[in-house]
C-alpha cells in the first residue's frame, strides 16, 4: 500500500495512491484524524485498507504532492553510511566506528514535483543532492534491540537529504537545513509491499544521467542498527523519518565538481516503492 499526504483543491488531504491516481479518505475520517500522523499515532493504519473509508479517486495530475508525512516529529538523517571518498577529495575516509546521526528541518523539505531551491549568494555554489532510502517508524519505540527494530518500521519512502557544502564547514547544521532545500516522497510504502531493505535498489538521474546507484545492502550501518541506535539516545514515534544515508556519486564528490543549477532535473527510484522527481530554480 501507498499512502501519503497532498493538496486538491485548495484543501490537505491524505490517502492511498494507486498507479495514476490517489483515493483520499473519507470525510468522517479525515475529522477524526486530521493529518496521516494523526491516524498512524492511533495506530489505525488498517482504516486505509478499508474501501468504505476512501473516495472517489483523483488523478495524479490534478494534485500537489506535499511530504508523506508533513508534519513528522523527527528528521533523523545518517552520514557516511557507504563507503566513498568524499568528503576527502581523492582519499577515501575509514568507516566510522559508530552511527553518525544529524537532524533536519520539516521547513527544508519539499514533496514530489516540487521545485527545489538553489540558495540565494555564496551558498548557491555549492548546493549539492543526496539520494537515500528512507525508513519511517510505525509505533513508539525507545531502546529497542536490533533483532526488534524493523518490527517498528511502518514502511519506505524516498528521501532528497539537499546540502550546502561548504556550509557543513560552518557546522552539518547550517549546511543541511537550507529551506526547500531538499525532498522526500512522493509516498510510503508499506513493509508488506516491498522486499527485504538489503534487496532495494536506490538510483539517482541528474537530468537524465546516472549519478548515484547502490543497493540497501552496501549501508555501512544497516536499517536495524540504524534504528535501534537512534531509540537509545530519544523515543521514536509514528511517522519518524530516518534517512538512511547516500552512496558515493553526489556533485561534491566528482571531479570537476557539479553542484545543482537552475533547470536540472533531479530524479530518484527505490526499486519497489518508485520515483521521485525534482526541478531546480533560483530562489526567489
Amino acid at each position: 500500500m501507498n499512502i501519503g499526504s497532498f493538496i486538491f483543491q485548495g484543501q490537505s488531504l491524505y490517502g492511498v495512491f494507486d498507479h495514476d491516481s490517489v483515493l483520499p479518505v473519507c470525510t468522517a475520517l479525515l475529522i477524526k484524524y486530521k493529518t496521516l500522523r494523526d491516524l498512524l499515532d492511533d495506530d489505525a493504519l488498517f482504516m486505509l485498507s478499508d474501501s468504505t473509508n476512501l473516495t472517489t479517486a483523483i488523478l495524479l495530475d490534478d494534485i500537489t504532492f506535499l511530504p508523506p508525512i508533513p508534519n513528522p516529529r523527527k528528521i533523523i538523517c545518517v552520514g557516511l553510511n557507504y563507503i566513498k571518498p568524499y568528503p576527502i577529495d581523492g582519499v577515501a575516509p575509514p568507516n566510522p566506528d559508530n552511527i553518525i546521526l544529524f537532524g533536519k528541518e520539516r521547513d527544508t523539505l519539499l514533496g514530489h514535483r516540487a521545485s527545489l531551491e538553489i540558495p540565494k549568494g555564496e551558498p548557491a555554489y555549492s548546493f549539492d543532492y543526496e539520494g537515500e532510502i528512507a525508513v519511517v517508524i510505525s509505533k513508539s519505540a525507545r531502546h529497542l534491540s536490533v533483532e526488534d527494530a524493523l518490527n517498528h518500521v511502518l514502511g519506505y519512502s524516498i528521501f532528497n537529504d539537499g546540502s550546502v557544502r561548504e556550509w557543513q564547514k560552518h557546522s552539518i547544521y547550517a549546511g543541511k537545513n537550507f529551506a526547500n532545500s531538499g525532498s522526500w516522497g512522493p509516498w510510503i510504502t508499506t513493509t508488506e509491499a516491498l522486499p527485504a531493505v538489503e534487496e532495494m535498489a536506490l538510483t539517482v538521474t541528474l537530468n537524465g544521467k546516472i549519478v548515484q546507484s547502490a543497493f540497501g545492502r552496501e549501508m555501512i550501518f544497516n536499517v536495524a542498527q540504524q534504528i535501534a541506535y537512534a531509540s537509545s539516545l530519544f523515543t521514536l514515534y509514528p511517522g519518524d523519518v530516518i534517512a538512511t544515508g547516500s552512496p558515493d556519486g553526489t556533485g561534491g564528490s566528482r571531479t570537476p565538481k557539479r553542484y545543482l543549477q537552475d533547470k536540472d532535473v533531479l530524479s530518484i527510484s527505490v526499486s519497489g516503492v518508485g520515483t521521485m522527481s525534482n526541478s531546480v530554480s533560483l530562489s526567489t
